[in-house]
């Protein structure tokens, strides 16, 4: 699990997102950032969340929040995703794990028995410096917004 705390400065990341756009995080300095690791597109927690995020997208575009959202699904399977629920944020298909290692959010996991490699479901809130500002690693899918707008 990620040893990223409170703090610590964002680790920088260039790359594409599910439309061929180019999403770096330094291109949002001045902004806050809501950047959410999940485990796989199209799944019942990964859909809980996804939409909690968008259907509360203005009221958190209103406090001044950007959403990205990260996994390690492949670009089409993104693009179905967001064209599905109507996402208005970015999704970035991380298959090299690039970000996710970075992140710490790439790792063991326990599955009914079973020990495998994968996402950890862990939101990172970055404030307008690049700091991070919260981790949030008991992220509840369908309330989510609510989560990262209470402050702890």
């Amino acid at each position: 699990m990620t040893t990223l705390k409170t703090g610590d400065p964002a680790p920088l990341f260039t790359t594409v997102d599910q439309n061929g756009n180019q999403v770096t995080l330094e291109n949002f300095r001045g902004k806050k950032v809501i950047l959410y690791f999940y485990p796989k597109d199209d799944t019942p927690g990964c859909t809980a969340e996804a939409c909690n995020l968008r259907d509360n997208y203005q009221q958190l575009l209103g406090q001044g929040y950007h959403i990205v959202g990260v996994s390690a699904d492949p670009v089409k399977s993104h693009q179905k995703f967001a064209a599905k629920y109507s996402l208005p944020f970015p999704l970035i298909p991380d298959t090299e794990h690039t970000i996710l290692n970075a992140y710490g959010v790439w790792g063991p996991k326990k599955f009914m028995g079973r020990s495998y490699e994968g996402i950890h479901r862990v939101t990172f809130v970055i404030d307008e410096k690049g700091i991070i500002e919260r981790v949030i690693t008991k992220v509840a899918t369908g309330d989510h917004t609510r989560q990262i707008l209470t402050q702890v």
